[in-house]
């Protein structure tokens, strides 16, 4: 897909020392301090749209608001709505209507779903979000991308979790990535990582990315990389 055809993307992520997000439990952990909080707050506050997969809806229940009432209020000086268009990923409609993503906040919601998503379950999140059908049996990213860029998303910011990012990222779609690396270790086979999916199997499959910049933050290092297009 043509760069100029969607979006500037960029993920943004947060892990511990061994690259865990979270406990085997999956249970949400803070894993950077204060000065992280306002760093992914401004990035909320400088991006068009924020997209995030349905399993971390489902496991984190997250706003994705603007939550500082500065940054909100020079949002709005600027022309623009308070807070970013807020994307889901769903290939079959399983948000809840109560999910604080879809309730929490101003701003536009919209929610991707492919031709399998049943008809009742788009109706009931209808009267919340606009609804996207973009692909047969899952999310069609490109298509996704595309009609986000010609509604005037030029910056997306995605916030996980490791399905889309691992999706997103094999299909070329990704520009950039920021992760902030936590000073503590989780540990557990089975707890999940920044990236998730099937994997690349041989080393001429693997995505490289050139170093940015790398700062220390709270009590860790945040990294920002480029992605290498192959």
């Amino acid at each position: 897909m043509n760069a100029n055809n969607r979006p500037f993307v960029f993920i943004n992520m947060a892990m511990s020392a061994d690259g865990k997000v979270s406990t085997v439990r999956r249970e949400q952990l803070r894993i950077s301090g204060a000065e992280d909080f306002e760093r992914v707050d401004s990035l909320r506050a400088s991006s068009d749209a924020i997209m995030v997969g349905i399993g971390t809806v489902l496991a984190d229940n997250p706003s994705l608001t603007v939550k500082s009432a500065k940054r909100r209020k020079e949002r709005v000086n600027s022309g623009l709505p308070e807070n970013p268009v807020r994307v889901i990923v769903d290939s079959v409609a399983r948000t809840p209507v109560e999910s604080d993503i879809l309730n929490v906040g101003t701003g536009r919601r919209i929610i991707a779903v492919s031709e399998r998503a049943i008809v009742e379950d788009i109706d009931r999140l209808g009267a919340k979000a606009d609804i996207m059908v973009c692909g047969k049996d899952e999310v069609d990213l490109e298509k996704l991308l595309y009609l986000l860029c010609s509604q005037g998303v030029k910056r997306l910011m995605v916030e996980g979790g490791g399905t889309l990012n691992w999706s997103l990222l094999c299909h070329g779609l990704v520009d950039e990535i920021y992760i902030y690396i936590g000073n503590m270790i989780i540990g557990g086979d089975s707890a999940p990582t920044p990236v998730g999916g099937t994997g690349f199997i041989r080393p001429d499959e693997l995505l490289r990315l050139r170093l940015i910049s790398m700062e220390e933050l709270d009590e860790g290092v945040l990294l920002k990389w480029r992605v290498l297009q192959r």
